[in-house]
């Protein structure tokens, strides 16, 4: 990988803030995600009479994720191949209907166990949709020496609405009825759509040759695939997510019957948690310039194991309100730590389909550990349940010292386009596929071990842009010969690669491994012979 000087943090924390497009967008969101907590409440605080309320109300969480699970890759695609900024607006307005439905039918009683979990799905679908076009939209509002602080923000927004979202609702349930929670939960669909339609971006959305949605598909798993830096994200994400869902899937449980509250003690609850993560994101710039990344996780995930203990042992609600504070920073400090991690790595072109992926191994990691943990927590209690997460928790953190979380920060990735390119003897239709292309190179012996071990970076670059397959080869009837080859699904894909697919990290590997060359290099492109 290319690594340049690491760039100055910035002045402030709140520096984003000071751009008027990402502060009112930023702000529409933030209405939005108190509009989201308010409506989890609600929703749970529905069922916790209900038979069988541990699964129940586990099962709030899993349809709320389960549709990030199911289709997040396919968000993606359309977030990297359409206008974001009309699919934000067309899915606001889409939830903004399933809000007005279920709020209609909880004022008219008419809302059993089955329907609500429907309606909360489909309001998980929106939100899968919205999810990686958001993200994918902050590196257009900011200048990239801000994406973090705009991270740290968008984690900051979050636990605010963690903070608030849940104290207010608590306060409307009690007062004025669930249905008032989620009708103020479809207002805030209103309000994004609104922030959307007045942001004009300075320049068109999307590629100038807008990819096929299937094709794009396939284009960002290829790149999740053949990215070890993102495969370690990932994988670092859900050791926490999987063990740290227990408590939010299990904390109205132990707010109604371990500790006997009501909606507004469970408010409470949460918004100590809440209180927590935005304390958390005061401090953490500080924290950063003492710990590493991977330092970070390891503190964080056994804090937030120290926690789930605290839950399954200790039944004083005073107490349990003060632990929650450091669970809510150790949650924040673990997922604005990923989150920025992978807007820093990702290229443009791939940059929803890859936070989509990671918003489908968050999502998945909550949704099927909230199942899980609902399930156990019938079976063997709530105290038990606690306890096995609380251990598995400081387990998952531990690994860190094995799969530490890699440096992205001083990684170049920005676009370059430095292949010359391509004259054909013939006109190759943009579908015309699969290609087979061809790098001849001649390296002297005592450099052939160092070269081999260069091109390990140059394949996995090509992977990553659009190569189904790559090898290297010797040459039998040329001494100190190579041949490097590598098929790219159609000449469309292998012109991405051409025009802004690489980044100068890519660039960088390559001048590596030529560096090692002697004489010119040849290209040839193959295509199908049985076609025109």
């Amino acid at each position: 990988m290319s690594v340049t000087p690491t760039p100055a943090p910035p002045a402030s924390a709140w520096a984003p803030l000071r751009l008027a497009a990402f502060r009112s967008l930023w702000l529409a969101v933030l209405a939005s995600n108190v509009g989201t907590w308010m409506q989890t409440v609600g929703a749970q605080w529905l069922l916790v009479d209900q038979p069988n309320a541990p699964t129940l109300v586990a099962l709030v969480q899993t349809a709320s994720m389960l549709p990030v699970l199911l289709l997040a890759l396919p968000a993606g695609a359309l977030a990297d191949t359409l206008d974001r900024r009309r699919l934000l607006i067309g899915v606001q307005c889409f939830l903004a209907a399933v809000g007005v439905l279920l709020t209609a039918l909880t004022a008219a009683d008419r809302m059993p166990p089955a329907l609500l979990l429907t309606l909360t799905f489909a309001l998980g679908v929106g939100q899968a949709l919205t999810l990686p076009a958001w993200q994918a939209v902050i590196p257009e509002l900011v200048p990239r020496e801000q994406l973090v602080s705009a991270s740290a923000l968008g984690s900051i927004s979050v636990n605010l609405a963690r903070s608030v979202g849940p104290a207010v609702a608590g306060v409307l349930v009690a007062q004025a009825g669930v249905a008032v929670v989620f009708a103020v939960n479809t207002a805030s669909f209103a309000i994004f759509a609104g922030a959307l339609l007045r942001w004009r971006p300075d320049r068109p959305d999307g590629a100038a040759m807008p990819e096929r949605f299937t094709a794009a598909l396939r284009a960002g798993g290829r790149y999740v695939r053949h990215s070890p830096v993102v495969r370690r994200i990932l994988l670092r994400a859900a050791l926490f997510v999987v063990p740290g869902s227990a408590l939010w899937a299990l904390l109205p449980l132990v707010a109604s019957h371990r500790l006997g509250l009501g909606p507004g003690g469970y408010g409470v609850l949460l918004a100590a948690l809440g209180v927590g993560a935005v304390a958390g994101a005061l401090v953490l710039p500080r924290v950063r310039r003492a710990l590493t990344a991977s330092q970070l996780l390891l503190v964080a995930g056994l804090v937030y194991a120290g926690v789930l203990l605290v839950l399954a042992l200790v039944p004083v609600p005073a107490l349990v309100t003060v632990a929650l504070v450091p669970a809510g920073l150790a949650w924040m400090t673990v997922l604005s730590t990923v989150n920025a991690a992978m807007q820093l790595f990702l290229p443009g072109w791939v940059r929803a389909r890859g936070l989509s992926v990671y918003q489908m191994v968050f999502a998945g990691g909550q949704a099927l550990g909230a199942l899980a943990w609902g399930a156990l927590g019938e079976l063997a209690g709530l105290v038990a349940a606690l306890a096995v997460a609380g251990a598995a928790m400081a387990v998952a953190a531990l690994t860190v010292l094995l799969w530490p979380l890699r440096e992205t920060r001083g990684v170049n990735r920005d676009p370059a386009v430095y292949w010359p390119e391509p004259h054909l003897t013939l006109d190759a239709h943009p579908r015309t596929g699969p290609v087979l292309v061809t790098v001849t190179y001649t390296v002297p012996p005592e450099r052939q071990d160092a070269f081999v071990e260069a091109m390990r970076a140059v394949g996995r670059s090509r992977r990553r842009t659009g190569a189904m397959r790559w090898g290297l080869f010797r040459a039998g009837e040329r001494a100190h010969g190579f041949v490097e080859v590598y098929q790219v699904p159609s000449w469309e894909e292998h012109l991405r690669q051409h025009g802004g697919r690489l980044t100068g990290a890519d660039r960088a590997a390559e001048e590596r491994a030529r560096a090692l060359t002697e004489g010119e290099v040849h290209v040839s492109h193959l295509l199908p012979a049985d076609e025109p």
